[in-house]
């Protein structure tokens, strides 16, 4: 198979270790991309409800080959998140290509991305840890009994449901707390002259302008490989979102933005490489973000 060469893939929310986690996809997708980048933005390894019993081969196979990407020449940035907190104590440690960070910025053609996982927004994560997990495991139970249904629904002919999507899209205090979030993270991007931020977490793909009164900002979303099976693609100056059950190998110039874009552009956007590879990771206190208040967030964002 002909891999397709991309400058940087963002990947989060696997959750390996969980029933709900699609890890023969994600590998096939892996497989299929060469990228100068991987960001692994959160929640890849669910600690929170690992279990000995629970960790098949097929996830195993995920992380061998992670190391071996980054083996290969990748450079590999593991942003840790809430399932993965264990992992901030390693914080800003180095072993080769793989990097581990709580946050991150990279230099893209010129712009500022602001890259991390998004649980610090979560207000139950940050004054009732136990609830968060309680609702983790809740959430996990969930998707083990949809997967259930969708084997029915398979077998009958018909199409396979999200019951989680619908009790997400019913539920108006759910539908506030993804707005709130997108808002807030935009909010503190634009504050700080991010040209892009970019989270996991909610497990909501997206790709939006964001704009307030003082500026705007693109804000992304990398999904998850539970539900949805997405990532982030950046190449050819343009942001992509990959959906598996959709795009599945298809070639990332296939994208609408690239059908538009003028010959000399595109030769341009690919040899023009002076920008791309300046990597800075935010570890001085002067580039924390400031506090915003926001109904229903939390504002600590140095624990990012």
């Amino acid at each position: 198979m002909k891999k397709r060469k991309i400058e940087l893939a963002v990947i989060s929310d696997v959750h390996l270790g969980t029933y709900g986690c699609h890890a023969d996809e994600l590998m096939t997708y892996l497989n299929s991309i060469q990228p100068k980048k991987l960001v692994l933005n959160g929640d890849i390894i669910d600690i929170w409800q690992f279990k000995k019993r629970y960790f098949p081969p097929s996830h195993l196979k995920v992380l061998k080959k992670i190391i071996g990407m980054a083996s290969k020449g990748t450079e590999v940035f593991y942003i840790t998140g809430n399932h993965d907190e264990m992992l901030r104590k390693f914080a800003y440690t180095s072993m080769g290509n793989f990097k581990i960070a709580n946050k991150l910025v990279l230099n893209l053609d010129g712009k500022k991305a602001w890259i991390f996982h998004g649980d610090v927004f979560d207000v139950s994560i940050q004054n009732a840890k136990w609830l968060a997990k309680l609702g983790g495991y809740g959430y996990d139970l969930l998707i083990l009994i949809n997967s259930f249904v969708n084997w029915c629904l398979t077998k009958l002919g018909r199409e396979k449901y999200s019951l989680s999507k619908k009790i997400k899209n019913s539920v108006k205090g759910a539908i506030k707390y993804i707005n709130d979030f997108e808002e807030t993270a935009g909010d503190l991007a634009i504050e700080n002259n991010y040209d892009y931020v970019i989270c996991g977490h909610i497990h909501q793909p997206k790709k939006e302008l964001y704009e307030n009164k003082h500026g705007k900002t693109m804000y992304l979303n990398s999904g998850d490989w539970v539900e949805n099976l997405t990532a982030l693609e950046y190449s050819f100056k343009r942001w992509k979102i990959y959906q598996y059950n959709h795009d599945k190998l298809s070639p990332f110039f296939m994208d609408e933005d690239l059908k538009e874009m003028d010959m000399n552009e595109l030769i341009a956007s690919i040899t023009d490489k002076n920008d791309i590879g300046d990597i800075e990771v935010q570890t001085s206190e002067e580039e924390n973000p400031s506090s915003v208040d926001k109904q229903g967030l939390s504002q600590d964002t140095d624990g990012m």
